[in-house]
């Protein structure tokens, strides 16, 4: 596991190194990153083949359509439903619109978080700790490095990044957990990416804004627009993503998917 980790890094690297020499040429820089993010995909499932011996159901084709898009929509909506409370309650107000052509350099972008973050820190981080550890091990280990690696960001906080440590950590965990595969999570993580910037042409994560389909103004208190990291660093964000995670921890209960500490599966086998 810590080789796949290690390509996947390399991976990472290389979808870095592409948005910066097409920053000028959108276009080519999603091609580019689609092409590693296929690529992204394959080594993830050659190693479960031929490593681990597995199938790699995680990311297996039965559920994908479902399940990617109601991670598309559900990521969308939650993200917009954080602005549309912004702007009721004056904080966020649209001055105008751009191109619809600003919609398609945040595609790379969003493409490469959600794929290779998801591969990385769901993928390869939560089951090995589960294996060993259990589900809601799994689940605190991988929320918590997740939200911490956001602090390489440029304009990146602490704060913000325990707050992606709960919300999104939770939110995107808690979709693997209730379907055992990666495509819910992917969704969430590509559609709330997008949306933000792409779309309301805000701060991702602490990342430079990029202008989006929407000209805006956003001014009030941190609390509420997160600032300089981000809308994830508000109370909206956080209670609307954590709400949603833990509706779908209580579903993963129900429905058996939790996964108990190796002692207690001896335990339970003897």
């Amino acid at each position: 596991m810590l080789l796949l980790g290690f390509l996947l890094l390399v991976m990472m690297g290389l979808n870095a190194d592409v948005m910066t020499s097409y920053a000028d040429e959108p276009v080519k820089a999603v091609v580019h990153v689609m092409a590693i993010a296929i690529a992204g995909i394959a080594v993830y499932l050659g190693h479960a083949r031929f490593v681990e011996r597995q199938a790699g159901n995680d990311l297996g084709v039965q559920g994908m359509r479902r399940e990617l898009g109601f991670g598309l929509l559900i990521g969308a909506g939650l993200y917009a439903t954080c602005e549309l409370l912004l702007m009721a309650l004056g904080v966020y107000r649209i001055t105008g619109l751009n191109p619809v052509s600003y919609l398609v350099p945040a595609i790379a972008m969003a493409l490469s978080s959600s794929v290779f973050e998801e591969l990385l820190f769901r993928g390869v981080l939560f089951r090995s700790v589960e294996v060993w550890f259990g589900s809601w091990s799994a689940l605190a280990v991988s929320s918590l490095v997740f939200g911490l690696s956001h602090l390489a960001n440029p304009q990146a906080t602490f704060e913000g990044a325990l707050f992606i440590a709960v919300e999104a950590g939770i939110l995107l965990a808690a979709a693997f957990m209730l379907t055992r595969r990666l495509w819910l999570s992917i969704g969430f993580h590509f559609a709330w990416n997008y949306t933000q910037s792409a779309i309301f042409s805000g701060v991702v994560s602490g990342n430079e804004a990029a202008p989006g389909l929407i000209r805006s103004t956003m001014k009030g208190p941190d609390y509420l627009t997160g600032g300089q990291f981000g809308v994830e660093s508000s109370v909206l964000a956080l209670v609307l993503c954590t709400t949603t995670g833990i509706v779908m921890l209580v579903m993963a209960t129900r429905r058996g998917r939790i996964v108990p500490p190796v002692w207690k599966r001896a335990g339970q086998g003897m």
